[in-house]
């Protein structure tokens, strides 16, 4: 776990690292591949846990653009079904085009391709930390939707769970990035698929009812 909490706090490095190491070869961006097929995959087992924990530009978000956020939930229609599904749609369309149309299937014109997306969509996840929180692109994220699917075939992944000690103070719903109301879940388990078991609300309890 003290691994998991290290990287957590300077995977953001790596990140900086990648866009850095992409200018120069665009193979290096081949590696976004990990950060596409390994969320989902984990997600059957864990559930959104690769986003809170594990995912470089989520580290980024945490450690550097929620300096400057706004720190205001995202709106409903951000995290709306719809909304979601149409990026999933649009995402991939994009990316299943810019390969068709790529005349050479080669490395570096494939990672050119990595490169550009990943850059394009977090430039606009930090544009739109001015507005709201820092973690407004995971609330719409296609990889996070994905996930998020995947958690609901396993019920039984894990979760973190309030307990009864818990007394609705509302903390938890004003940290939690994802916009989620964990006092809702009140001697359960915090099920909602979008739980990127991030901590956040760990930290703010005053009764230590989350864990």
């Amino acid at each position: 776990m003290k691994l998991v909490q290290f990287w957590k706090k300077y995977s953001f490095l790596f990140f900086f690292t990648f866009l850095v190491a992409g200018l120069f070869d665009f193979r290096f961006a081949l590696v976004a591949i990990i950060c596409m097929v390994g969320p989902v995959v984990m997600a059957f087992f864990k559930g959104r846990f690769w986003c809170g924990n594990i995912c470089p530009r989520g580290g980024l978000y945490d450690n550097v653009v929620s300096k400057f956020s706004a720190k205001r939930n995202p709106p409903r229609f951000l995290r709306s079904a719809f909304f979601r599904a149409f990026m999933v749609v649009f995402i991939v369309s994009m990316f299943s085009l810019s390969i068709y149309f790529t005349p050479e299937k080669t490395a570096e014109n494939m990672g050119k391709i990595f490169y550009r997306i990943i850059v394009v969509t977090t430039v606009v996840g930090v544009v739109l930390s001015f507005f709201f929180n820092h973690r407004t692109w995971c609330a719409f994220c296609p990889m996070g939707t994905l996930s998020s699917l995947a958690a609901r075939v396993n019920k039984r992944s894990n979760r973190l769970e309030v307990t009864s000690a818990c007394v609705s103070c509302t903390l938890c719903e004003k940290k939690c990035p994802m916009g989620l109301v964990p006092s809702d879940y009140k001697g359960d388990k915090l099920h909602h698929p979008d739980c990127t078991q991030c901590g956040d609300c760990i930290g703010v309890c005053p009764k230590k009812a989350i864990r």
